[in-house]
């Protein structure tokens, strides 16, 4: 196994290193198998039918990666076609194939395949788990057709299926409940709150804009939506009770949203924000200004995790994708990794 192991020079009090640019001192050397704990998985989707779905592990020390695991440690078994976004749920991470129509199931410590679901999966987008249950959101932008289809976490066996108005994206967890977003691509202003104790849906509109962004945390779920002008953040409590968190005047197409640390970023444009969540307000300037690579591909890939930004930079899909990380403190630049594939979408934490 080749991993490729990063020197890093120490400048002043603080560590910079340059991956992307630093093939002259870098290393390649065989080691043992390793564990893929303590580190982070970046997910990437590869072009439209290229079957060029790849995922690489950083260690959380930012000193080596590996590129392709899932080939690597599957007898170079192909994972597939777009890889949507990946999963982790005790010890499995599941990785959503989106034009391949599958979710493939892997030891998330080993990488090993274990399972592969495809039982009523049709273009799936979204994943997360709810009292020992699987819930899958698909949307098939050929057919129309939107679905959220449930499993047993046990044998993964398909249980029913959840007719969703709108699309079915973005999908996530809080306390013991789904929550699905039923906007993708700019379009959509709808939320489907799934009450698990009987699977009963509840649809939530938000008052103000187009919603871009979706996520969980401490057990309530947050959303960013935006116009033209301005941009808006929501809660909505476990039970499906929204309330506003902060109107973003002056703001406009907020895209990204994560929370770390109880301090909210956002991205507009190339641009990206951060405010208190406690006592949220208008930020007056970015906190970094990260690349520009136009529409539909900047900051393609955004994650706040362990007080680090990952940003990526897709090169509009013709180059191998550049995951930039930058401190969520003063947004200063931490370094850089090539990400071994094309479009790489997501950053995961595996402790």
């Amino acid at each position: 196994m080749k991993i490729t192991k990063l020197l890093t020079v120490l400048f002043a009090v603080v560590l910079l290193f340059n991956i992307s640019s630093c093939t002259s001192d870098s290393q390649e050397f065989e080691v043992s198998p390793i564990t893929y704990q303590n580190g982070y998985f970046i997910a990437n989707e590869g072009n439209f039918n290229s079957q060029g779905a790849k995922v690489t592990f950083l260690t959380r020390d930012l000193s080596m990666k590996q590129d392709d695991i899932y080939g690597y440690n599957n007898n170079k078994e192909i994972l597939g076609d777009v890889l949507q976004t990946i999963g982790l749920n005790g010890n499995k991470a599941y990785l959503v194939i989106n034009n391949s129509n599958k979710i493939v199931v892997v030891d998330r410590y080993t990488f090993k395949r274990l399972a592969v679901i495809t039982d009523q999966i049709d273009n799936p987008r979204g994943i997360t788990f709810a009292n020992d249950f699987i819930y899958v959101a698909n949307l098939n932008f050929s057919t129309n057709a939107t679905s959220v289809t449930k499993y047993k976490a046990s044998d993964y066996s398909f249980v029913s299926k959840i007719t969703m108005t709108g699309g079915a994206d973005k999908t996530v967890e809080a306390g013991g409940n789904v929550f699905v977003q039923n906007a993708t691509s700019g379009f959509g202003n709808m939320i489907t709150y799934i009450n698990t104790s009987n699977d009963s849906k509840t649809e939530i509109s938000v008052p103000n804009g187009k919603i871009n962004s979706t996520i969980s945390y401490k057990s309530n779920v947050y959303t960013v939506s935006s116009t033209a002008a301005d941009s808006y953040i929501y809660k909505i409590s476990s039970t499906g009770a929204m309330t506003p968190v902060v109107t973003l005047t002056g703001i406009p197409s907020a895209t990204n949203l994560q929370i770390d640390n109880d301090k909210i970023y956002f991205s507009a444009g190339n641009k990206v924000y951060t405010t208190s969540l406690a006592t949220p307000a208008i930020p007056t300037t970015p906190l970094l200004t990260a690349a520009d690579g136009g529409p539909y591909f900047t900051l393609y890939g955004f994650n706040v995790i362990d007080g680090r930004i990952f940003a990526s930079d897709v090169h509009q899909f013709t180059a191998e994708s550049e995951m930039v990380i930058y401190s969520a403190t003063n947004g200063s630049k931490i370094g850089s990794v090539k990400t071994g594939g094309l479009g790489a979408n997501g950053t995961f934490l595996n402790p």
